[in-house]
C-alpha cells in the first residue's frame, strides 16, 4: 500500500517563526515533480514535536490540499493516546490516506502498552495505519512480537522500522503477514532492508534528492541491486551528513539553500552549527545541489 519512496517533509518556517505555507506547497510540488509515491507531513522531520495543535492540522491540510498525484501518509502520533487518537480522527477527516503513528516516547510503557496503545488508535479511525519505531527517539524499543501482534489488526498494515536492528528487523520480515508491509526508516539501511524484503522508505534525505531516492528504490524493488548499489553508495556521505546534529538540523539547513524556509527548527533545536554548514556544504555540492 505504501511501497516506493516516501518523503519525512520538513516544516519550512517563515523568519517571524510561523508555518511557510507558500514553501510547504512548493516543497509538495518538487516532490511530486520528482516522482515521490507518497508525503509524510508532521513526523519526526517536520517537527511535530513543537508544532501547537492548530499547526500540526493546518500542516496536514495544506499537504492534502496540494498533493494530486501521491498519498498522504499523515504523522499523528503522540505520547498521550487521547491526543493520538484526536490527531489521527482529525487527519482521517481531511482526507489522509493513513496514519503514521510513533511509539510512546518519554512514558517507556510496557509492550502490552504499545499495543494497546495501537489498537485504540486503529479502532478509532477506518484509514490505514503505519507503526512507527525508532527507539533513538522515544527511549523505548517496540518488539517484533508486539509488531507482529499488532499486524494481526486489519487497518494495520505497515511498520516504519528504524531500530537499526538488523536482526529485529529480519525476525519482523520473516514472519509477517503476507500483506503487512515494513518500510526503512534509515535511509542509510533502505538498500539492504529492501534486499531483505522491505518495500520501501520514509525518507529525510528525499527532502533534497528526491528523483535519485525514488530511482535508488525503485531499482531494489525491481531486484536490480548492482545498479541501486551504485545510487546507495553515492548517497552515503549524504545520508551521514544529515544526521550530523539531531534531524531535522541538518536537511533543514539544506532545504534553505534549496529555497524551502529559513533552515531554522524550533527551540530546543538550534540552527546547523558553522563548522557542519561548512561540511554539509562540501557533501551537497558534490552531489550538484548547490
Amino acid at each position: 500500500m505504501f511501497e516506493g519512496t516516501a518523503t519525512a517533509l520538513i516544516t519550512p518556517f517563515k523568519k517571524d517563526g510561523s508555518v511557510d505555507e507558500e514553501g510547504l506547497r512548493r516543497l509538495v510540488d518538487f516532490q511530486e515533480e520528482n516522482g515521490v509515491t507518497t508525503l509524510v507531513p508532521c513526523g519526526s522531520t517536520g517537527e511535530s514535536a513543537t508544532l501547537s495543535h492548530e499547526e500540526h492540522i493546518r500542516v496536514i491540510s495544506i499537504v492534502i490540499d496540494q498533493a494530486k498525484k501521491a498519498r498522504v501518509l499523515a504523522g499523528a502520533g503522540s505520547n498521550c493516546t487521547s491526543e493520538a487518537l484526536m490527531l489521527s480522527k482529525t487527519a482521517a477527516d481531511l482526507g489522509a490516506d493513513g496514519i503514521l503513528s510513533i511509539s510512546p516516547y518519554y512514558n517507556k510503557p510496557t509492550q502490552e502498552g504499545i499495543y494497546q496503545h495501537f489498537k485504540a488508535i486503529a479502532e478509532c479511525i477506518d484509514i490505514p495505519l503505519v507503526l512507527y519505531n525508532v527507539p533513538g527517539r522515544t527511549g523505548s524499543n517496540m518488539l517484533p512480537s508486539t509488531t507482529l501482534r499488532l499486524a494481526e489488526i486489519d487497518n494495520i498494515v505497515a511498520i516504519k522500522e528504524a531500530s537499526g536492528n538488523m536482526n529485529q528487523i529480519q525476525t519482523i520480515i520473516g514472519n509477517k503477514p503476507k500483506d503487512f508491509e515494513v518500510l526503512s526508516g534509515d535511509d542509510g539501511l533502505t538498500f539492504p532492508m529492501i534486499a531483505l524484503g522491505a518495500v520501501g522508505v520514509i525518507s529525510v534525505a528525499a527532502n533534497c534528492v528526491p528523483r535519485t531516492i525514488t530511482k535508488m528504490v525503485d531499482l531494489c524493488l525491481k531486484e536490480k541491486f548492482i545498479d541501486a548499489s551504485a545510487l546507495h553508495y553515492k548517497l552515503m556521505p549524504l545520508f551521514a551528513d544529515l544526521f550530523i546534529e539531531s534531524n531535522p538540523i541538518p536537511i533543514k539547513y539544506v532545504m534553505k539553500r534549496l529555497g524551502y524556509g529559513n533552515g531554522l527548527p524550533r527551540l530546543p533545536l538550534t540552527e546547523l552549527s558553522e563548522l557542519n554548514k561548512v561540511h554539509l556544504d562540501e557533501t551537497i555540492e558534490k552531489l550538484g545541489l548547490i
